[in-house]
């Protein structure tokens, strides 16, 4: 059944208003008519099975049926770090790690980056990009909630949010041998996870022990050297296998 997310105040007592390009969406690729059955989300996690009653131009008014609580999202908040890497493949990474559960993305300025985001527009108009491909993501893997894409920052402001917003952080290393994931989550699971992904490159010693310095634990994710792209989507997934357990529901392949 096809999912769509809507504002939450275009939530009513009884009905729900559909607006902007998923009225073009559901009227002209999905072909969809009135008396289907749709459900969607207010982005909140809330997911409202309706029916569709009437389909105007510009927007689409649906019946409430039913209203439960979404029970797609993991039971942990986590914050992807991830270093700013080339075009498709920060694409790639955005999509991936949406469909496995991660809460928020945050664009990570380091030493060794290549990707340079030179003046505002050019920011926000990756920053827009990245936005619509979380919400696709969403969509298709059935989320509770649309990911945001926050604004890039600098490693040292980045380490300053997780100590400030997150209860415990990771740092996958190449050069950390003996602590691994499964060390990192022994024991209570804490509510918030902050996973720092380095670039092309990878970290420097530098900012690893500055990292250290501020309770950001280095981990290894086995003895092959991962690309950054593949690292955090990595990393994710074992976090969300730990918290949640295959045998619990945890992610199901879409095309089986």
């Amino acid at each position: 059944m096809a999912k769509f997310f809507v504002n939450p105040e275009n939530v009513k007592e009884n009905e729900i208003f559909i607006t902007g390009s998923d009225v073009k969406h559901i009227k002209n690729v999905l072909r969809l008519s009135e008396g289907k059955e749709i459900t969607i989300n207010d982005g909140q996690g809330h997911d409202y099975q309706c029916i569709i009653k009437e389909i105007d131009r510009d927007v689409i008014s649906t019946e409430i049926v039913e209203r439960k609580e979404s029970n797609s999202e993991p039971p942990v908040e986590t914050v992807l770090f991830q270093s700013l890497i080339k075009g498709e493949k920060m694409e790639f990474v955005i999509q991936k790690s949406i469909e496995i559960g991660v809460t928020t993305i945050i664009p990570l300025v380091t030493d060794r980056c290549v990707v340079k985001l030179e003046t505002e527009k050019k920011q926000q108009s990756k920053l827009d990009r990245w936005q619509k491909i979380a919400e696709s993501a969403a969509k298709q893997s059935k989320r509770g909630i649309i990911p945001q894409i926050l604004a890039p920052l600098t490693y040292k402001e980045a380490i300053a949010y997780a100590c400030d917003n997150l209860e415990k952080s990771c740092i996958p290393f190449e050069n950390e041998h003996s602590h691994h994931l499964k060390g990192f989550l022994k024991g209570e699971i804490p509510n918030s996870i902050g996973i720092f992904i380095g670039p092309e490159g990878g970290f420097t010693d530098e900012e690893v022990d500055y990292a250290m310095q501020h309770h950001v634990s280095p981990v290894t994710l086995g003895k092959r050297i991962l690309r950054s792209e593949t690292a955090g989507l990595v990393t994710l997934a074992n976090i969300m296998y730990e918290v949640e357990g295959i045998e619990d529901g945890g992610c199901k392949l879409s095309n089986c």
